[in-house]
């Protein structure tokens, strides 16, 4: 096959793999909804952010306590912090779910840590966590892996 054949057939598939990111992604566990959970590519020993959005649908609220996957060392629920003219980022303890109300896990707040991949993270993959909330228990929802860089998912709700 040519290089002009094939960079014309690598230009039919792009749309075809944007699309899996475009999809809605909803993971449902009672009154929680998470939705379009999404991280960055990342190479193997590195670390990587998971974001997503919680949303309580109930009348009682919930925390997300701890989180975990087979894709990293470890795993930490981090926020960012003003410090002086620099922001860090600092693991929370916690994440409060309000009742009837949204938590967005973005870059440059709230979000996961995965700390010490244990494979590289390539776009177009989807990587497995398991989501520990203190009412709803645990809660499994694949992270699907975007470009690195990227500042938010193909497609939000």
């Amino acid at each position: 096959m040519t290089t002009r054949r094939k960079l014309l057939l690598a230009a039919a598939l792009t749309p075809i793999a944007g699309a899996a990111f475009a999809r809605d992604s909803i993971t449902e566990a009672g009154a929680l909804r998470i939705l379009n959970p999404w991280t960055r590519a990342a190479g193997q020993g590195m670390q990587g952010g998971g974001f997503l959005v919680i949303r309580n649908t109930g009348a009682t609220p919930d925390r997300l306590v701890s989180a975990s996957s087979p894709a990293a060392g470890r795993m930490e629920l981090h926020t960012h912090i003003r410090d002086g003219d620099v922001m860090r980022m600092r693991p929370v303890n916690d994440i409060p779910i309000p009742a009837n109300a949204e938590v967005s896990l973005q870059p440059g707040g709230l979000h996961l840590m995965l700390i010490g991949l244990t494979a590289p993270m390539n776009a177009g993959q989807s990587i497995p966590v398991t989501l520990r909330f203190e009412r709803a228990g645990d809660v499994t929802v694949q992270l699907a892996v975007q470009a690195a860089g990227v500042r938010q998912p193909a497609h939000r709700h």
